[in-house]
């Protein structure tokens, strides 16, 4: 029987064993299945693997014949260096497809021949795919420089992007130096994310490593993350999200949000970050929404079993986020909810190590904090709350302040 990743969904939060158990079995029963099946090597279709060649139309031409293939499929990229423009490869497609990467794409050594569509890698509307090794290049290092110097700069590009796509697991990927954000998931169902080495230095502006929109049931695990922003973002409309074994810095940390950037937004449920270490990041472990009215929320987060090594924000949630200075008399509309922190520790460059700066008009309810222990070296660490409800139980340094 052929296994969906709405199976990962329900096992993800169940036993971590299971769920490992499950997607080893995924990945044997699709790999038994593609062996016998067509494979579609780029090089036949005009790819050249010598690092300058336009293989653009080549990439496309060949997803096309494995997308309207009537049984599995494989695209196949061999070992080489393969310099592409942007590529969409969309469906709906008549069967599985694996995207299967041996080889490295590099963006155009010119970023002015991204083009402004924001999207490098871009797959729409696909189902039962699984993106399986490889290495994308996107040469981000000439087009931060632009940004830096104020330059009249085109938008920038996304390195890979999933957007309306369902049944997806992306294994043994690495991305280098996007020029945004390395990894979008938009408007998607039951996607997995094992093995994702990504990186970025850490002053390359607006490089986030995986940012979530309007999503369920996602699961990123067993990565490697190390950026110039935040190393993971859950945004609006985001539910059922597991995020496990990260290791994060430097960054700016795993977000929820920025949330309530306008009134009708939808809100974040059900997401967990566990067993994942921060090391020199700008913050740990966030939640933060706009200072302005909104019906956005979050609500049943946790965090457990998370390492912090000399992060400045270990533990926040900033609720009067307003970077343009345009909102400084509205508070926040978002209701933050049933968030619970517990088996926390390492150490925090500020003192200030544990900060809740909610909502006057919707204070945050029902936080929880369990057996904390984060340390400044040389100095006393401390712990801010405002409007703010909940509880501590067992060992909590700082002090706790709820």
């Amino acid at each position: 029987m052929y296994l969906t990743i709405s199976h990962f969904s329900s096992l993800a939060f169940m036993d971590n064993h299971l769920l490992k158990a499950a997607f080893i079995c995924f990945i044997l029963s699709f790999f038994q299945s593609c062996c016998n099946a067509a494979s579609y090597n780029v090089v036949s279709f005009g790819a050249r693997p010598d690092g300058r060649t336009d293989s653009s139309q080549a990439l496309e031409r060949a997803w096309r014949a494995a997308c309207a293939s009537t049984s599995s499929t494989m695209v196949y990229i061999p070992r080489g260096t393969f310099m592409t423009k942007p590529v969409v490869f969309s469906g709906p497609c008549r069967s599985r497809i694996l995207f299967r990467m041996d080889g490295t794409l590099v963006a155009p050594p010119n970023y002015q021949d991204m083009g402004n569509s924001g999207f490098w890698i871009l797959f729409t509307k696909v189902s039962r795919l699984t993106v399986h090794g490889g290495t994308i290049d996107a040469r981000g290092t000439k087009f931060w420089a632009c940004r830096r110097s104020g330059s009249n700069c085109p938008p920038g590009v996304r390195s890979i992007s999933f957007l309306w796509s369902s049944n997806v697991v992306v294994s043994g990927l690495k991305s280098l130096y996007s020029e945004l954000i390395h990894v979008t998931i938009s408007n998607c169902n039951n996607i997995l994310f094992e093995h994702l080495n990504i990186i970025a230095p850490s002053r390359s502006p607006n490089t986030d490593g995986i940012i979530i929109q309007s999503s369920t049931g996602v699961t990123i695990r067993n990565s490697l993350i190390r950026t110039g922003d935040d190393c993971i973002a859950v945004g609006p409309g985001s539910k059922n999200i597991w995020m496990e074994k990260i290791a994060c810095g430097p960054g700016h940390g795993i977000s929820i949000g920025s949330l309530g950037n306008s009134l009708n937004e939808a809100g974040v449920q059900n997401v967990t970050v566990t067993n994942a270490i921060f090391t020199k990041t700008q913050n740990g472990v966030r939640i933060k929404s706009w200072a302005r009215d909104s019906k956005s929320f979050a609500t049943n987060v946790e965090f457990r079993n998370i390492v912090m090594r000399s992060v400045d924000n270990p533990i926040i949630i900033d609720q009067t986020y307003c970077p343009s200075n345009q909102c400084p008399r509205q508070t926040s509309g978002v209701e933050v909810s049933n968030v619970r922190y517990s088996n926390i520790k390492g150490t925090s460059t500020t003192v200030e190590a544990v900060k809740f700066q909610c909502s006057v008009s919707n204070p945050c309810r029902g936080i929880q904090m369990r057996n904390i222990r984060l340390t400044t070296p040389n100095r006393v660490t401390t712990s801010t709350c405002e409007n703010v409800h909940g509880s501590a139980s067992g060992q909590v340094v700082p002090r706790s302040c709820l």
